[in-house]
């Protein structure tokens, strides 16, 4: 089956080098506290010392075993990251070195890589007009392998865009508190909103948006330029100048409406385009989460 050409290297290894210079932090390595729905998870019972809270002695196994006795209690993990991947023809389109579907496959499979390290679950759901490609949420580095695989795979990309079926179907199938992660270009594509806002009360939800600079802006510079829609393969002839400011700014506000509408959601939003690393956006944008819920 074709494949993308997918270089996850790199990536893997600039955010393993983020985490390691992280480690005293909650970022990734501890990243549990920057997700809603965290919280603790009972262990086992110890005898009480005198350097522990008193308040936290349990009088009814202690009078049982006729010892002072404490709950212990150990920080939840095994979270669940999910993705909802765009795969519709729109995200097979780019004029820099990276197809948007490239730039997002490399994205998900990196930010995968320090998930599962970390010993949590990802899940994928790959949509265009349907579900296209579904993991379940799982851990273990074999896993990773998996999701590598079906991000490469060409023959899941294509089609019409509906990220409505994605966000209905992880309202079915993932489980509530999971952080769901929707990466997306968010054009053309409106009939999600009252999915998202659904989403928005189960899940701990970030919207990443994943723009090619021509998404934002027509190139200057030159004549007349035929264009093509990537669904529909209708074609137009246009003239830059002419519509150019036309063009960015309809662009900015279909950009600021979708971020508007992930934060009236309850979620967070992170802009990213193919001309520019996503490790650093990636880095700060968890940095400013970290903050928020302190």
């Amino acid at each position: 089956m074709p494949k993308l050409k997918i270089d996850i290297a790199p990536s893997l290894q600039r955010l393993n080098l983020v985490v390691k210079g992280l480690v005293n932090t909650n970022f990734i390595g501890n990243y549990a506290s920057v997700f809603k729905g965290q919280g603790l998870e009972f262990a086992n019972f110890r005898q009480y010392t005198p350097s522990d809270d008193a308040s936290r002695i349990d009088w009814k196994t202690s009078s049982r075993v006729r010892k002072l006795m404490v709950k212990e209690f150990v920080e939840e993990r095994n979270l669940n990251v999910v993705f909802i991947l765009d795969v519709s023809s729109k995200m097979l389109v780019g004029s820099t070195a990276k197809l948007k579907c490239e730039y997002a496959a490399e994205l998900v499979a990196s930010f995968s890589h320090v998930v599962l390290k970390s010993g949590d679950r990802v899940g994928l759901l790959m949509v265009n007009d349907k579900i296209s490609k579904e993991l379940q949420p799982s851990n273990g580095m074999g896993h990773f392998q998996i999701i590598s695989e079906a991000l490469s795979n060409l023959s899941f990309y294509g089609g019409n865009s509906n990220l409505e079926e994605g966000l209905d179907y992880a309202l079915k199938r993932i489980d509530r508190g999971s952080l769901v992660i929707i990466i997306s270009d968010f054009i053309g594509d409106s009939d999600y909103h009252n999915s998202l806002k659904l989403a928005g009360k189960k899940f701990d939800l970030i919207g990443m948006s994943i723009q090619d600079p021509t998404d934002l802006e027509l190139p200057e510079g030159m004549g007349q330029v035929l264009v093509q829609d990537p669904v529909t393969e209708e074609r137009m002839l246009i003239d830059p100048k002419k519509i150019g400011n036309l063009y960015s700014s309809e662009a900015k506000h279909i950009n600021s409406s979708v971020e508007k509408l992930f934060r009236q959601s309850g979620g967070d939003f992170l802009s990213l385009k193919t001309n520019k690393p996503f490790i650093e956006s990636l880095v700060m944008f968890f940095k400013m989460r970290e903050a928020k819920w302190k």
